[in-house]
């Protein structure tokens, strides 16, 4: 029960990384708003697993702002955010990704951590403690041809965690991030071009131990940079890639 009497946000937990982050974290005694663009899967996490389920865009401010006063409405206050939500653009040379595609990749992995670093500091820097955990990618460590955008959004997520960690640090608020490799999440197909055998034999080959991440590594590894074990970790962006970027 490393997270008791904890309370937490976890974006994008209607699936994949977000939803086994919510999982471990409400299994570890905390009090979880789950929440998603997809209403409906938030909903089914939070019928399964536990916690309170709420509809949110993070990329829109206004949705940012009432999903933090609805957290603290109802659980008190906030512990921990983990930003996970994020998006890519389909695998194409870099000159022909649409203004569109490259607005939403920008708008959901770099402005909702504005949004939400916004919404809820304030109300960490008056309880004097918190924790910020932003969901990158060896992307941003290690960039790929034709996911260039979305590569140079995860490298802002990982000097955002920095700067961020710098300031708020003497105000008693740690921040981290976390750096997945590929994992069996909705994202995967858009990170390969297409789902088949040969698509992921070629990307596994390029991950030295052999397999995908997957929710539990993501959710062992949040909920150690969330909790009181990681006290002394602030700015840290840790590699979980089966030493992908080595």
């Amino acid at each position: 029960m490393r997270l008791a009497n904890r309370t937490a946000i976890v974006t994008g937990a209607g699936s994949g990384f977000g939803a086994g982050i919510a999982r471990r974290f409400l299994e570890e005694g905390a009090q979880v708003m789950i929440v998603d663009r997809n209403g409906e899967a938030a909903q089914g996490v939070a019928a399964e697993f536990g916690g309170i389920s709420h509809t949110c865009d993070v990329s829109v401010g206004t949705e940012v702002d009432e999903m933090i006063a609805r957290a603290i409405e109802l659980m008190g206050h906030v512990d921990i955010l983990v930003n996970n939500a994020g998006v890519s653009h389909m695998p194409a040379p870099l000159e022909t990704i649409s203004e569109a595609d490259f607005d939403r990749v920008l708008a959901v992995n770099c402005k909702s951590i504005y949004l939400t670093a916004r919404a809820l500091v304030p109300h960490l820097k008056t309880r004097g403690a918190g924790s910020i955990l932003n969901v990158s990618s060896t992307a941003g460590l290690s960039p790929r041809p034709n996911l260039n955008w979305y590569n140079a959004s995860k490298g802002w997520v990982n000097t955002a965690t920095e700067t961020m960690a710098i300031e708020l640090a003497p105000l008693g608020i740690r921040v981290n991030a976390l750096n997945p490799v590929a994992g069996e999440t909705p994202l995967l197909a858009s990170f390969m071009g297409e789902d088949t055998p040969e698509r992921r034999a070629a990307f596994l080959s390029t991950i030295p131990l052999g397999r995908f991440s997957t929710p539990q590594d993501m959710a062992n590894a949040a909920l150690y940079l969330c909790s009181d074990e990681a006290s002394m970790v602030t700015g840290t962006c840790l590699k979980v890639d089966g030493g992908r970027c080595i």
